[in-house]
C-alpha cells in the first residue's frame, strides 16, 4: 500500500456525532501533537460549514458516499485511520469494512450491532490479518466502559487475590443520557433483521456470539428483574445484550486471561417493568439528531464486582461526569484512534478496544475524558 496521506479520515463528520468527533479532535490536537486529519460525507457544502465553524480552513475536506464503491475506496487508500459514524452499520458500514480490510487500513466505529458484527468477523477478519488492517468496533459508551471497567476489576483482583475472578457482575447505578437518532436506528435496524429471520434471536441471547468457535458457560439471563441482596432491585440495560459480547471477545483475544469459565452479565440498578408503552417512532430523534437531553447534565456510574466461589468480592467503579453516549463516546472513539495511531505493534484483525488498549486506554479516558476508575 503505498504511503497515505492522512493519519485519521472522520467519516459521517457533519451526524451529531461525528461533529462532536471533529470538535474533540481540532482541540485535542495542535502544532506541539499534530495529527493530519480529514473530514468526510455526503455533501460538501457541509463540510465546509462545519470546518468554518471550527475556524479550521485549510483542513482538508473528502467527499465520500456509503452508497459509491469507488469514493470509498478512494478514501480508504488516502488515510492510516477510518474513524467512522455513519450508521446503522448494518446498512451503511460493509462496503467501508471490506475496504479497509482488503488495503490494510485500520477501521474505528462506534456499532452497538453485535448480528453485523458478527457478519463482519466471519467475513473479514482473515483479510484483516493478511493485509494488517487493525479493525476495531464498539469504541463508544458501548462498550468501551465495560470492557476497562471488567479488565481493571482483575487486575484489582490480581493484586488481592493473586488471581482473576471467574465471575464480574456489572451494575450501572447511574445513566444521564439520552438516544440519538443513530442510536434509534440501529436499534430498529436490529429489531428489523430478527423480524426477517427469527433464528437471529437466538444469537443476540448469546454472550459468546462474538467468540466464533469458542462458547462458555450457561450465563444467568441479563433480561430479567430481580432483587440481589447486596444491590437491591436490578433488571435489563440497554447495552448489556451488545457489552457482554464485546467483553468476552475481549477475554478471548487476550488469550482468556479471566478463564474459559468466566461469566459475566449486565444489568440496570433500580430498574422495574415497565408501566407504559414504548414511545412511537415520532416521538423518538430522527438520524443525525442528538439526543433530547441537555448534554451537560449527561453523568454515570457503573459497579463492577468480581467474586469467586469462596465468596470473595472485588468492587471497583468506573464513573463519568459528561454525557456517556455522545460527548464520553466521541472522545472514547478519538482516544481510540490516537491508541491506535502510535501502536504500530498491533497486528491485523478484528479486535476490541479493550483487547487491544487496556491500561493505556484507561490512562488516557482519566486524563481527557473525565473519567475515574477506582476501587471501592
Amino acid at each position: 500500500m503505498t504511503d497515505p496521506g492522512f493519519d485519521i479520515i472522520v467519516y459521517g463528520a457533519t451526524g451529531f456525532t461525528g461533529e462532536l468527533v471533529c470538535r474533540y479532535l481540532a482541540s485535542r490536537t495542535s502544532a506541539d501533537r499534530p495529527v493530519n486529519w480529514a473530514m468526510a460525507g455526503r455533501d460538501r457544502a457541509k463540510l465546509d460549514r462545519l470546518r468554518q465553524s471550527l475556524g479550521l480552513s485549510d483542513l482538508p475536506l473528502v467527499v465520500a458516499d456509503a452508497a459509491d464503491a469507488g469514493s470509498i475506496k478512494k478514501m480508504v487508500s488516502a488515510t492510516k485511520i477510518v474513524l467512522t459514524t455513519v450508521g446503522p452499520y448494518q446498512k451503511y458500514g460493509t462496503p467501508l469494512v471490506q475496504a479497509c480490510a482488503e488495503a490494510g487500513t485500520d477501521y474505528i466505529d462506534l456499532c452497538g450491532e453485535p448480528l453485523w458484527m458478527r457478519r463482519m468477523i466471519e467475513e473479514y477478519e482473515d483479510a484483516a490479518r493478511r493485509s494488517g488492517a487493525r479493525i476495531l468496533f464498539s469504541c463508544g459508551f458501548d462498550s468501551i466502559p465495560s470492557e476497562l471497567g471488567v479488565w481493571f476489576c482483575q487486575q484489582q483482583a490480581i493484586k488481592t487475590f493473586g488471581k482473576t475472578m471467574p465471575r464480574v457482575r456489572s451494575r450501572v447505578r447511574e445513566f444521564v443520557g439520552g438516544p440519538s437518532g443513530g442510536s434509534v436506528a440501529s436499534g430498529a435496524s436490529q429489531m428489523q433483521l430478527v423480524a426477517s429471520d427469527p433464528a437471529l434471536s437466538a444469537i443476540l441471547a448469546d454472550p459468546f456470539a462474538l467468540t466464533p468457535g469458542f462458547s462458555g458457560p450457561d450465563h444467568p439471563s441479563d433480561q430479567t428483574y430481580e432483587t440481589e441482596s447486596d444491590i437491591g432491585a436490578v433488571g435489563p440495560f440497554m447495552l448489556g445484550p451488545t457489552d457482554s459480547k464485546n467483553v468476552h471477545r475481549s477475554n478471548l483475544l487476550m488469550g482468556h486471561p479471566y478463564g474459559k469459565d468466566f461469566m459475566f452479565d449486565e444489568k440496570m440498578v433500580g430498574a422495574v417493568p415497565p408501566s407504559a408503552p414504548p414511545p412511537s417512532p415520532d416521538q423518538l430523534p430522527q438520524p443525525g439528531e442528538g439526543p433530547r437531553l441537555d448534554l451537560a447534565a449527561g453523568r454515570f456510574d457503573i459497579l463492577f464486582i468480581g467474586e469467586d466461589a469462596d465468596r470473595r468480592e472485588v468492587r471497583v467503579a468506573v464513573t463519568g461526569s459528561r454525557d456517556p453516549g455522545y460527548l464520553t463516546t466521541s472522545i472514547m472513539m478519538s482516544e481510540t484512534a490516537l491508541c491506535l495511531l502510535a501502536d504500530r505493534a498491533l497486528t491485523g484483525g478484528i479486535w476490541t478496544p479493550g483487547a487491544a488498549f487496556r491500561g493505556d486506554l484507561v490512562q488516557r479516558l482519566e486524563k481527557y475524558a473525565s473519567m475515574r476508575f477506582r476501587v471501592e
